[in-house]
């Protein structure tokens, strides 16, 4: 069944230029797709016409009866007075409705218990249940802890949110209205690895259709079962996930590029070819003139070919310091705190030449704090940094700022650099900056240009050791890849923060995960690190579900193949039953309490599996002894 279906679909801004110009495709129900292609292409474009904010100016588009859209980058504008809580309880309003309805009809059951009453009742009791009215609390404390919304936060108002937290509590709000078609632009851009990792896993076993915008390549990796690419305002398809993607259009890449050269080949053949044919019909054989027509024909063909254009990628290298030592820094006793938030405490770290460190944790825990304190921006509360003495030290931070944005990018070479012109002009372009762009004032850069022109400035002086905060973050795919280009060849010591995992992946031999004011020191990958975390992770759960299973299992009788019908025995069942049953109130009890707190909720939902696998054993020889 086909839930979304685009035939020849165009749209064109006020400029007159196409952005979409006979875009087709077909995306099937349950299709999870990732949507590719450069900045401007108009992938925000399409979703903004699928979710009927936008109209287009020809071809079809339609979505399937009864399929409810939802997109993410819209943020719909509420009550001044509600408050995060209220935003996300509006994702069950319809239980909510059908609650006080069933509510009034309690009253009316006092006076009336009529048929009609008794009847309504009824069916809206089932409506209820089947639409998850018993386990909305429940869902909504899950998906709000999956997407780091504390409890803090479901207090304060909606209007007084971030643009970041806005977005986050929005998504929460859709995933909770278990919309049938997810639009997702950008979906990872405020959210930290815990909650990129939970929203994962949550689109993965997803039922319904998604379409997925990210710069994120992991996530992409990780959700698409295939993905489409906006080219020239038309559609592309590769069956497979991200990195089918890249391998996939490089291996069209050379086959295309083998073509156009064979052609050209062929070209120059029919060109000599033709102007031979020529001479010779000149010479008195008029017969050859049409060969030479039709050979000439056969040559616009082969002109019409474009030669296929590939991304250029930046051609540079950081210029390195020759290292003396193994110490880089020494991290001793450091400890931080702002008021009573303790951020970390007694740190000891030994950052060694040829290190690659990726620092993650989740967002507010301190980890580019670390890094203002390595750079002397902050002083630590306690402990010491010791530098090694051959250490020369590059910084690129979170947020690039200038000190004279209103000069163009040479002026700023030439004052802030201290260089000749003609090196300005040749490191610029090295960087992608030619031609007029070089006259551009530094406040119409967008994010990836502005961090291409700091990294333009740092890659002038020697280092040894280069600190990156969230180097890619908001970038677009190219522009990622661009600064990667730029660290790949990178040989000294580098400490980076980064949500960015396929940047992680790539560079870091080395994980400090900062966690509950502690840096847990990790020798190896991301990946192995993940691995290492999944083990942790399954030790403690395993340990959460054996511990309630012996302490109830020595209560249970010893089970016989043929157990005596006695009324004793009956008894001891019941007495078991309630037992178990008293205890599964209580852990509804606490799933009240800690409503709020995730990793409580998850033992808690442990527990109840368990008592619920006793409690069917046990009905179970309830019914064979009654019988």
């Amino acid at each position: 069944m086909v839930d979304i279906s685009i035939k020849d679909l165009t749209k064109a801004y006020d400029d007159g230029f196409n952005i979409l110009n006979g875009l087709s495709f077909d995306i099937q129900a349950g299709e999870h797709v990732g949507i590719l292609g450069r900045n401007g292409c108009g992938k925000t474009t399409l979703f903004r016409i699928l979710s009927g904010e936008i109209d287009y100016d020809d071809g079809t588009m339609l979505i399937a009866h009864g399929k409810r859209i939802g997109l993410i980058s819209q943020i719909p504008v509420y009550p001044p007075e509600y408050t995060t809580e209220d935003v996300l309880k509006t994702a069950h309003a319809r239980v909510a409705s059908i609650r006080r309805r069933l509510d009034a009809l309690a009253v009316q059951m006092e006076t009336d218990a009529s048929d009609a009453v008794l009847r309504e009742y009824d069916r809206l009791s089932a409506d209820f249940e089947r639409l998850g009215g018993y386990d909305a609390d429940f869902l909504r404390d899950k998906v709000a802890n999956g997407l780091d919304i504390p409890a803090d936060m479901r207090s304060r108002l909606f209007s007084q949110l971030s643009g970041g937290e806005k977005t986050r509590v929005n998504l929460a709000r859709l995933i909770l209205e278990d919309t049938d078609i997810l639009l997702l632009d950008e979906p990872t851009n405020h959210l930290d690895l815990h909650a990129t990792e939970w929203l994962e896993d949550y689109v993965q076993h997803f039922h319904g259709t998604v379409l997925a915008i990210s710069h994120d390549r992991w996530f992409l990796d990780t959700v698409a079962q295939r993905c489409i690419e906006i080219h020239d305002g038309k559609a592309e398809f590769y069956s497979g996930n991200y990195s089918f993607y890249v391998n996939e259009r490089q291996r069209r890449f050379d086959e295309h590029l083998k073509k156009y050269e064979k052609d050209q080949a062929k070209l120059e053949q029919l060109k000599q070819a033709a102007a031979q044919m020529h001479l010779w019909a000149f010479m008195g054989n008029d017969k050859l003139h049409k060969r030479a027509f039709s050979m000439e024909k056969r040559m616009e063909k082969l002109s019409a070919t474009a030669k296929p254009q590939v991304m250029k990628k930046l051609d540079v290298k950081f210029s390195e310091r020759e290292f003396f030592g193994d110490e880089v820094y020494y991290v001793e006793g450091l400890s931080k705190a702002f008021g009573e938030k303790q951020l970390f405490h007694d740190i000891d770290l030994l950052i060694e030449g040829g290190d690659r460190i990726a620092l993650v944790g989740d967002n507010g825990s301190g980890k580019s704090t670390f890094i203002k304190i390595l750079m002397e921006e902050e002083g630590p509360d306690a402990g010491r940094i010791h530098k090694g003495p051959s250490v020369k030290t590059a910084y690129l931070p979170q947020i690039i700022h200038f000190s004279h944005p209103e000069r163009t990018l040479y002026d700023t070479m030439l004052y802030e650099e201290n260089c000749l012109p003609q090196q300005a002009r040749d490191r610029l372009a090295q960087f992608q900056f030619t031609g007029e762009d070089v006259f551009k004032p530094v406040s119409a850069l967008s994010g990836g240009e502005l961090s291409r022109l700091r990294l333009c400035m740092l890659m002038r002086h020697d280092i040894n050791f280069l600190i990156l905060d969230e180097p890619t973050n908001h970038l677009d795919i190219v522009s990622r890849e661009w600064i990667e280009d730029a660290v790949d060849d990178y040989g000294g010591a580098l400490l980076f923060v980064s949500h960015d995992r396929w940047f992680i992946e790539r560079f870091a031999n080395r994980i400090w995960a900062l966690e509950n004011g502690e840096i847990t020191d990790f020798k190896g990958s991301f990946s192995q690190f993940r691995e290492y975390k999944a083990r942790q992770a399954a030790f403690q759960q395993a340990n959460a579900h054996t511990e309630p299973k012996k302490k109830d299992t020595a209560a249970q009788p010893p089970k016989k193949k043929n157990p005596p019908r006695t009324d004793r025995q009956i008894a001891k069942l019941e007495r078991d039953i309630a037992k178990i049953e008293a205890q599964l109130a209580e852990l509804d009890a606490l799933t009240e309490e800690f409503s709020s707190d995730y990793q409580k909720l998850m033992e808690l939902d442990a527990q109840r599996s368990a008592l619920n696998e006793q409690l069917d054993e046990l009905y179970l020889q309830w019914e064979a002894l009654s019988d």
